[in-house]
């Protein structure tokens, strides 16, 4: 049975737990403002001296993403906390795929996490050795039917997924990420190693989290809760969020048998 502590806060679960698994984009912001009420919950946390990752789907560097919470008014000792998909992924390719030549799927704004190894990037899809997906490009941004006729003779070669979500809202506009393109990709029959939530390595990349009882918190079903089910972690949902529609239609039992994920817990909006 899923707990809600919108009456008791995060405060009456917290000492329950050594280190936590907060999502960004949906819990701590979404996209254009930092939530006040779950900054406050950071500092809360620091303060209490509890361990937390603010563990994002970004198909970013760290460094991109921290200067991203700058901007909207972050302090700096919340954002050394942060870490990405697009941060696990840059490890994995620089110690495998370093001098190889990929063909990126995804807007300018993500080449930065590629600078290190710009030089290999193809402008013809036939050409590369393998895809590298941040996303959609900015032309094509709502229609997955152009990805399917680009893929379609590019099965054989693997493709590297920076942001395993599938949708994101930015304010009050939903938009789809690079994990809408690699399901597309993998429905055709291709290969695809995902980096991000809920996939294990980048929890384990993240800090180190043996021996530790853990709380992850998120907005998304398919990967914050998910990925704390695969790691038996605790979860905490967000019911403002993703699915905030579906969870006001159907209530939240009904939503957790339907995407076949188990929730500890439910708040409203991150609040200590």
């Amino acid at each position: 049975m899923t707990k809600n502590l919108d009456l008791n806060g995060l405060k009456s679960i917290a000492d329950n737990y050594d280190l936590f698994y907060i999502d960004l984009w949906g819990v701590i912001h979404n996209g254009i403002n930092l939530h006040e009420q779950a900054v406050a919950v950071l500092n809360e946390l620091s303060r209490s001296k509890k361990m937390f990752v603010l563990l994002t789907n970004a198909p970013r560097p760290n460094k991109t993403v921290r200067n991203f919470l700058q901007k909207m008014g972050m302090s700096k000792d919340l954002r050394d906390h942060v870490f990405t998909s697009g941060e696990a992924a840059l490890n994995y390719l620089k110690k495998f795929y370093i001098s190889k030549k990929f063909y990126h799927i995804g807007p300018p704004r993500d080449f930065d996490l590629f600078n290190l190894f710009g030089k290999n990037k193809c402008k013809a899809i036939i050409d590369s050795e393998y895809l590298l997906c941040t996303g959609l490009f900015d032309e094509h941004s709502k229609d997955l039917i152009y990805y399917k006729s680009l893929l379609e003779k590019q099965i054989k070669k693997k493709m590297i997924c920076t942001n395993p979500d599938l949708i994101v809202d930015r304010g009050e506009v939903r938009e789809l990420c690079a994990g809408s393109v690699a399901m597309v990709f993998e429905k055709m029959g291709g290969e695809v190693v995902y980096f991000g939530k809920p996939h294990p390595e980048v929890y384990n990349q993240s800090i180190n989290n043996e021996n530790k009882k853990i709380l992850a918190i998120g907005d998304n079903l398919n990967t914050d809760i998910r990925g704390a089910n695969f790691l038996n972690y605790d979860s905490l949902l967000i019911s403002n969020g993703i699915h905030r529609h579906e969870i006001k239609n159907k209530g939240i039992q009904n939503v957790s048998k339907e995407y076949e994920v188990i929730v500890n817990y439910i708040q409203s909006d991150l609040k200590w």
